[in-house]
């Protein structure tokens, strides 16, 4: 293991990236071979139909993971340009599909035009121009100052408070939450070991956070312990939400080795990480609760989007409180 450990160190920094992808990859290949032959059990009783909705579920949130690791892999191979610019559509379309369900009024398409064709791609070139002090508050500073103006504009005040908070809000989770994870692909941490493998961070970030959604909703499922906010989840109690951030937790301090952090250091930057996506992901169920939309993508055909938002929810809340986590720490 040591020398495998040596053998690992010395490979350059996009060789290490790669050899990581590889290995992800070949996880989620034998776990996602395991729970297609597991839907060949046979069915007859309630609980055989209980545990193939179960696997449903399960398979639901596998296919989650592969859409993440795909893109990232995307991204990482790409290059920085192409990377960023994905990320920007992920955020055009995640707030297409948050805007469309909601309604509008013809006074809003000014700020409408203004959120998809000038903050959006704004924010994601300050962070692929490295412009961190200014992309740390220009959506929240400058653009909530903004978007009210030109809806004011516009001279329609019925509802002017919640058509411009939802606007706010879909800016806010899909474009700047977003941006921060090119940002953190691109961010230097002052260590020259460090250059080129800001790819480690997105990955330990990813998988942290999907570790502990999943051990949460599988441990919901198998505890059946009563949920705790049942008017916004049927699948979160805070039980299985605390076993959830401790596994993803001490995953945090088993990657340490990938990550410029010590294992102690790691443990918390996960316990951070888990907290703010899972988190978000309730606050996010509430919304759709709010919306009368039990699933993003139960409206794929309105949306065009099949369910993005469902995807990437809770990085879109991870990544920002992650990144400035990291940038404070090493003052970068």
């Amino acid at each position: 293991m040591p020398d495998l450990y040596e053998q690992l160190r010395q490979l350059s920094p996009s060789q290490q990236v790669g050899a990581l992808f590889v290995s992800v990859f070949g996880v989620l290949a034998l776990v996602s071979i395991a729970a297609f032959l597991l839907t060949f059990r046979s069915r007859g009783t309630a609980r055989d139909e209980a545990r193939h909705e179960q696997l449903r579920d399960f398979r639901r949130l596998l296919s989650t993971s592969w859409f993440m690791v795909v893109v990232f892999w995307i991204a990482w191979a790409a290059g920085n340009a192409v990377a960023t610019v994905l990320f920007a559509l992920i955020a055009f379309f995640a707030l297409r599909e948050f805007i469309t369900l909601s309604p509008t009024r013809r006074a809003d398409h000014r700020s409408l035009v203004l959120a998809f064709f000038m903050v959006l791609p704004l924010q994601f070139w300050l962070a692929a121009t490295r412009r961190f002090d200014l992309f740390t508050v220009f959506i929240p500073v400058y653009v909530f100052l903004a978007l009210p103006l030109a809806s004011a504009l516009g001279g329609d005040t019925h509802r002017f408070l919640e058509r411009n908070a939802k606007l706010q809000w879909g800016i806010m989770v899909c474009v700047y939450g977003m941006s921060h994870v090119p940002a953190l692909l691109l961010m230097d941490l002052g260590r020259a070991e460090w250059q080129g493998k800001g790819a480690f961070l997105v990955f330990f970030l990813v998988t942290v956070v999907q570790t502990c959604m999943v051990v949460q909703h599988l441990l919901t499922q198998h505890l059946a312990r009563p949920p705790s906010i049942p008017d916004v989840s049927r699948s979160f109690n805070w039980y299985s939400w605390l076993l959830g951030m401790a596994v993803g937790s001490v995953l945090g301090a088993a990657l340490s080795f990938i990550t410029p952090f010590q294992p102690v250091q790691a443990v918390a930057m996960a316990f951070v990480a888990c907290a703010s996506g899972s988190l978000g992901h309730l606050v996010m169920k509430a919304l759709k609760r709010d919306r009368g939309v039990p699933a993003w993508g139960r409206r794929a055909s309105v949306t065009g989007a099949n369910g993005l938002l469902d995807r990437v929810d809770a990085l879109c809340f991870a990544a920002p409180i992650f990144f400035h986590s990291v940038r404070w720490y090493f003052g970068a």
